[in-house]
C-alpha cells in the first residue's frame, strides 16, 4: 500500500493518508453499475425512437397471437386482413399529409359516405341518374373523387381563411356532410351497382387484387411527393413552423389547402374500394374507421405536432392496427373492448410522440 501525501506548502505539516481498498472497489463497482444502467437506458431509447419499432411489435404480437389463434396466419384470414388493410391504408396516407402540416382531418368518414352515395346514385341500375349508360361508371367514379376534393378544399379554405382550428372545422364538416349523405338516401343503402365497381373492390389480376395495385401506386406517389418534391418540403416546413415557413416565402395557405384536398381525394379512393368490396353504396359506410384513420399514422410515428412522418411509417401503423383488430375479433372480444384497446394504444403512441418531441427540442 503506497501512502498518498498532500503537501499544502512550505512550513506546513505533511499529512499522510491511505486509500482504502474497499472504498476504491466500491466506487469502481458503482461506476460500472451506472454505466450499465446508462447503456441499457440508451438502448431502450434507441428502440422506442426507432422507425422500425412497429415491425418489432408486429412480430411480437403475431408470435403471441398465433399461440392463441392457430388460424391467424391461414391463407383465408390473411386475405381478410389484406382486404381490411387497403382502404385503411389509403385514408391513413391522406391523414398523414394533414398531420404533417400539424392539422387533423376528422371528416374522412363523411367523405366516405357522401362520395359513396353520390357515386351510387349515378351508377345504380335501379333508377340511377345514368342508369345503364356506358358513361355511368367513369362519371360516377369522377363524381366520387370530386366530392372528396370539394370537401377537402372547404376544410382547407376554412382553416386558412378564417384561422379556425382544424379539429373544429373537420368535426363540423364530418357532422354536416354525414347528415347530407343520410338525407340524400333517406338512410337507405343503394344496390345494383355495375360489376366494374365490384371488380375494383374485389377483382384481381391472377393472385394480385386490383385494390392492392391501386393502393401500392397511391402509396408510391405519396412517398415521392413527400420525399422528392418541393410540395413535400413545403408540407414539412409548414408543420415544423408555419411562421418561419411564411417568412421564407413558402405559400403556407396554399400548402395547407393542398394537404386537405389530397386528404379528401384519398378518402374518396378509399370509399371506392369499400363500395366495390361491399357492392353497396351506403350513407354509413366506413363509420367505424374514424379512430383507425388517426391511430394508424400516429402509431406509425407521424407526429401530432407536425413536421414529421413518412409513408412507410404509415404502412407499418396501418398493418399493426389491422392485425390488432383482426386478432382481437378472432378472440371473440366485443367491439367496445377492441375500441378501448385501440384508444389505449393511441394514447401510448401520443405519449411517445411527446417524449420524442421533447428529446428533439433538448437536442
Amino acid at each position: 500500500m503506497q501512502p498518498k501525501s498532500d503537501i499544502q506548502g512550505a512550513g506546513d505539516l505533511q499529512v499522510t493518508t491511505f486509500a482504502s481498498p474497499d472504498s476504491t472497489k466500491g466506487e469502481s463497482t458503482r461506476d460500472q453499475v451506472g454505466d450499465s444502467r446508462q447503456s441499457a437506458g440508451n438502448r431502450i431509447s434507441r428502440l422506442l425512437f426507432s422507425e422500425y419499432l412497429l415491425l418489432y411489435l408486429i412480430a411480437a404480437y403475431l408470435v403471441v397471437m398465433v399461440g392463441l389463434i392457430p388460424g391467424l396466419l391461414s391463407a383465408g384470414n390473411l386475405r381478410s386482413v389484406l382486404s381490411n388493410l387497403l382502404p385503411l391504408l389509403v385514408v391513413s396516407i391522406a391523414q398523414g399529409f394533414v398531420l404533417i402540416t400539424a392539422g387533423i382531418d376528422l371528416s374522412v368518414t363523411a367523405v366516405f359516405a357522401c362520395s359513396s352515395v353520390v357515386g351510387g346514385l349515378i351508377m345504380t341500375a335501379d333508377g340511377g341518374w345514368l342508369s345503364h349508360s356506358p358513361w355511368s361508371v367513369p362519371v360516377g367514379l369522377a363524381a366520387m373523387l370530386l366530392v372528396g376534393a370539394v370537401i377537402g378544399f372547404l376544410n382547407g379554405l376554412s382553416i386558412t381563411l378564417f384561422k379556425m382550428p382544424p379539429f373544429v372545422v373537420t368535426l363540423s364538416t364530418m357532422t354536416f356532410f354525414g347528415g347530407v349523405a343520410v338525407w340524400i338516401t333517406r338512410s337507405r343503402n343503394i344496390y345494383e351497382l355495375p360489376r366494374q365497381i365490384a371488380t375494383i373492390g374485389k377483382g384481381s389480376i391472377g393472385f394480385v387484387p386490383y385494390a392492392l395495385l391501386l393502393t401500392a401506386m397511391l402509396a408510391a406517389i405519396a412517398h415521392l411527393v413527400l420525399s422528392e418534391t418541393v410540395i413535400g418540403r413545403w408540407l414539412y416546413s409548414v408543420g415544423q413552423n408555419s411562421k418561419a415557413a411564411l417568412i421564407s416565402g413558402i405559400p403556407v395557405n396554399r400548402t395547407i389547402i393542398c394537404a386537405y384536398v389530397v386528404s379528401g381525394v384519398c378518402a374518396a379512393v378509399a370509399a371506392i374500394l369499400l363500395t366495390g368490396r361491399l357492392e353497396t353504396a351506403s350513407p354509413i359506410i366506413g363509420q367505424r374507421l374514424l379512430l383507425d384513420t388517426v391511430a394508424a399514422p400516429v402509431i406509425g410515428g407521424v407526429s401530432l405536432f407536425g413536421g414529421r412522418g413518412k409513408i412507410r411509417w404509415i404502412v407499418f401503423g396501418a398493418l399493426f392496427v389491422t392485425f390488432m383488430d383482426n386478432g382481437l375479433n378472432l378472440l371473440g372480444l366485443s367491439y367496445f373492448v377492441i375500441m378501448m384497446a385501440k384508444g389505449a394504444l393511441v394514447l401510448l403512441a401520443a405519449l411517445l410522440d411527446v417524449r420524442r418531441a421533447a428529446s428533439t427540442a433538448q437536442a
